[in-house]
């Protein structure tokens, strides 16, 4: 098969989307079929083969976030050349309504997955009040596409239940083989620079933004020190336009010798630092997949998580971490979960439960290789390809038959 992959962004910005589109491609590839990603441009882009870049209105911002120029025409042009079998959409706005226009013209079935719940993003372009209207918006938008994937079952569940008319299949992010060899070496040096002669370290890795709900794990770890002394140190990787409110926010409870601000580590190094810790403390409550949580599980560390969705299709209590509940949004319940959090960190350090989880957290990776995921998606493909020519042979059968029918023979 030929098919188009089309995202609103990609490498070199590092986000969930850019990294589930890329190992996708990988693994249909390696599979025989041919994938060509249509992609904006960036600065410092690298080029590479089967990578079409688009135009960009806008570069650089909010940490390195290429604001898309879906108009431009060497969309068309490229596509038109490219003779594709199926469009795989990655997004519902900018290029997702490019592709349903190529979709429609040149009678191409069309794949789109649902990675973000949007209504929680609102908020950076000044439009939380319109949260309310987000199902309609997917519904009326959705009905367009001739299979709708999700990340996860909690997230297909959430689809059926605002009845998107097009069939609804689960396909997670597939982890590369790499993620599943950690430099013992590398490590061990990461966490003796990093932990020093503090007895634990932990880790995590979030965009710094609202929506990741970093102050909560901030709060945690104060609540921690305060029981358990000063014993640990969390590292803390990524960048994003939350970076001095949360470094303020660090200082103001004085956690400046607890919390690492790592910034930007390449993706290729995450499964050491995660190798390295304890822990992976994860807070977000955005998360419609937990990408993050299995790559740290893929180097055989276990997560101590928020219940929310994402997070409870990944973690099994007692087996590769523990979650947490979430009792409300108002400052007193926010307080009661913050301390939850950080009993449940002690309870599992206490109960020495470490060994038993990485144990765990590595077995529960082994259905998410990359090649596997590629095969379903391999599988969707053929499906919604059949199911299109089925489509379009019904309709030139009707559209005979009324012909014969109305011209009497």
């Amino acid at each position: 098969m030929k098919i188009a992959m089309m995202t609103n962004n990609y490498k070199p910005f590092v986000a969930g989307v850019p990294i589930s589109v890329e190992r996708l491609a990988m693994g249909l590839r390696e599979l025989g079929h041919q994938v060509v990603v249509f992609a904006p441009s960036y600065d410092d882009q690298q080029e590479e083969e089967d990578i079409v870049r688009y135009g960009s209105l806008l570069r650089g911002i909010a940490g390195g976030f290429s604001v898309p120029n879906h108009l431009d025409p060497k969309i068309e042009r490229e596509f038109r050349k490219g003779k594709f079998d199926v469009i795989h959409v990655h997004h519902p706005m900018m290029i997702g309504s490019t592709a349903r226009y190529l979709s429609w013209k040149y009678q191409v079935p069309l794949v789109y997955t649902y990675h973000t719940r949007y209504e929680q993003y609102l908020h950076y372009i000044g439009l939380a009040g319109l949260k309310k209207l987000m199902p309609a918006y997917l519904h009326c938008t959705l009905k367009r596409c001739d299979m709708v994937i999700a990340p996860t079952p909690a997230i297909r569940d959430y689809l059926e239940d605002i009845q998107i008319d097009a069939p609804v299949e689960v396909l997670p992010t597939g982890l590369s083989d790499d993620s599943f060899r950690p430099d013992e070496k590398k490590a061990e040096q990461l966490r003796s620079e990093l932990a020093g002669q503090r007895e634990h370290l932990f880790c995590t890795v979030a965009r710094l933004a609202k929506e990741k709900n970093l102050e909560f794990l901030f709060e945690s770890l104060w609540y921690y020190k305060q029981k358990t002394g000063a014993c640990f140190k969390l590292v803390l990787i990524g960048e994003g336009p939350y970076r001095a409110k949360l470094l303020k926010r660090v200082k103001e409870l004085g956690l400046e010798e607890e919390i690492v601000f790592a910034g930007q580590v390449p993706n290729e190094e995450i499964k050491n630092y995660c190798r390295a810790c304890d822990l992976f403390l994860f807070t977000s409550r955005s998360e419609t997949q937990g990408i993050v949580l299995l790559e740290a599980m893929a180097a055989g560390t276990p997560v101590l998580a928020l219940r929310a969705t994402g997070t409870e299709d990944i973690v099994v209590n007692g087996k590769n971490g523990y979650m947490t509940e979430v009792s409300g949004e108002e400052e007193k319940a926010r307080k009661r979960d913050e301390q939850l959090f950080a009993e449940k960190l002690m309870d599992i350090l206490e109960k020495k439960e470490l060994s038993f989880l990485r144990q765990g957290a590595y077995q529960t990776t082994g259905n998410y290789k990359g090649l596997r995921i590629a095969e379903w998606a391999e599988k969707y493909y053929s499906r919604v390809l059949w199911a299109y020519q089925e489509k379009k042979s019904r309709f030139s059968r009707n559209h005979l038959t009324d012909m014969l029918y109305w011209t009497g023979h």
